[in-house]
């Protein structure tokens, strides 16, 4: 039986957009392992197996029910060491702890505060009502307001993948030679942006978007089955 990955979607159920729900869709495809999709909007996460979390990714393998990317990530290592590793060992479980940790409190608020407004037109009228109110709360001003404040953002997520190139200059990966979690967890973060808005958030010439384009090659193109959200302002 394969493996159920509950995945974020908006209106448009074809179009998953979680990071943290790619981290595990990435940590899936490394693993081997069959998985399906199941498209579920922010306002259907409480029924998620009968109330099972708060929170998505969410995923059923057998009897096993488990949430948050990073401890799917840890199970998926644990319940089966015979596929390709996640972590390469503990240490590498304790360093994609620290990438974890950098991704989400320095990478994650400033490509949501590009991304925001556009997630939202994604939306259902439900979801949508819980975007802009949840987020207006999170962001301390209105989604409007966001969207005019995009190029100073994009300026200080350049800045905070600093260190991302200073590891790609010495290795293909942050892994090392091969990916790892460690690679899922910042590649997710970026396709966030590119499946949300057309707002580019890497300058063409910029190492780390070489990288991100090599991760969106793995497992068959996976990255790219989902395409690049269109121009909403064009349209």
């Amino acid at each position: 039986m394969p493996v159920a990955l509950y995945d974020l979607v908006g209106s448009d159920t074809s179009r998953p957009f979680s990071p943290h729900c790619w981290k595990v869709r990435m940590a899936l495809l490394h693993k081997g392992l069959a998985f399906e999709s199941i498209p579920t909007t922010f306002t259907a996460i409480p029924a998620i197996e009968n109330g099972a979390s708060s929170i998505v990714p969410v995923i059923r393998d057998g009897d096993a029910v488990v949430s948050d990317s990073f401890a799917i990530a840890e199970y998926l290592e644990r319940a089966y060491p015979d596929r390709p590793t996640l972590f390469g060992g503990e240490g590498g479980q304790a360093s994609a702890r620290f990438v974890e940790a950098y991704a989400n409190g320095m990478l994650h608020p400033l490509i949501a505060a590009c991304a925001v407004p556009d997630i939202h037109d994604m939306l259902g009228p439900a979801d949508q009502a819980y975007c802009r109110q949840s987020r207006e709360k999170r962001f301390g001003q209105r989604l409007e307001a966001l969207r005019d404040g995009r190029a100073e953002a994009r300026e200080a997520l350049g800045a905070r993948l600093g260190v991302v190139r200073d590891v790609l200059k010495r290795q293909p990966f942050l892994g090392g030679e091969a990916p790892l979690f460690a690679d899922y967890i910042v590649f997710s973060a970026l396709q966030w942006a590119r499946v949300t808005t057309s707002f580019k958030i890497l300058a063409v010439d910029d190492p780390v978007l070489a990288w991100f384009e090599r991760c969106l090659d793995l497992h068959g193109g996976a990255g790219r089955s989902v395409s690049e959200a269109p121009d909403r302002e064009a349209a």
